[in-house]
């Protein structure tokens, strides 16, 4: 076990003991004092060692866990979750942004066919029906632990190789081929995993999943592919930046 935190608590100060609690965690965590895995004192140890209640030290670890920095581990105790991946809003791949965030994305490509588009496939694609496409599923993993599972759709006269796509980024390969993406409309949305989306994310039971939808275009305005992807909500996020009107 982690050595003890120094935590400080004012009780003269207006902010709530719980939340000071939580901060001085979080800071630790941020800063790397308390690096990913470090496994924390349990609630009563903590309320001991600072002289809170029970069920103040109770909240400020709930807090944690609510916000994905925290983990409790039947059996372990609670632990300093694995780092987890801050995506920006833009168009870029994920393989590209875990490489820029410093980490190593691996792919495991689980499905690679060439078919005739279907109609709903065709739609999507905004091509004919039975025109040659190529439907692909891979799992994404980085530095070793899988982060989502990612079926796209593309026309086969842009379609990378199975090769490619375990070695690159879809994006990437597309760009090796002269392929531009220059557009996307995008939806985000969540839902619980399916037993067989789980066992893929090594997650337990009916985790909840971050879901995107993303369709790309080139600067013609044709469609270059679709995507239908689901990501572990424990360990990814997307980040945006708001400015007021």
């Amino acid at each position: 076990m982690t050595a003890p935190l120094r935590i400080d608590v004012d009780r003269s100060s207006p902010v709530p003991l719980y939340h000071q609690v939580a901060e001085a965690i979080e800071g630790a965590i941020t800063d790397g004092r308390l690096p990913a895995g470090s496994l924390l004192e349990n609630e009563i140890a903590l309320a001991g060692r600072l002289g809170i209640s029970r069920p103040t030290a109770r909240q400020a670890m709930a807090s944690l866990v609510d916000r994905g920095l925290l983990v409790r581990r039947r059996g372990v105790g609670t632990q300093v979750a694995p780092e987890h991946v801050r995506r920006p809003v833009g168009l870029t791949s994920l393989h590209d942004d875990l490489v820029a965030a410093g980490r190593r994305p691996t792919t495991r490509l689980l499905e690679f066919a060439a078919v005739a588009a279907s109609a709903e496939q065709a739609r999507e694609l905004e091509v004919v029906p039975g025109t040659a496409i190529v439907t692909l599923r891979r799992l994404r993993l980085a530095d070793g632990e899988p982060i989502a599972v990612m079926a796209n759709l593309l026309r086969a006269e842009i379609a990378p190789t199975e090769r490619e796509l375990e070695e690159h980024g879809l994006y990437e390969s597309l760009r090796r081929r002269g392929v531009e993406p220059s557009l996307a409309r995008q939806r985000i949305g969540a839902r619980l995993a399916k037993p067989a989306e789980a066992r893929l994310l090594a997650e337990s039971g009916r985790t909840p999943l971050l879901t995107i939808d993303r369709i790309a275009y080139d600067p013609a305005g044709a469609v270059i592919e679709v995507g239908h992807h689901f990501y572990r909500a424990s360990r990814y996020g997307y980040e945006t930046t708001l400015f007021a009107r």
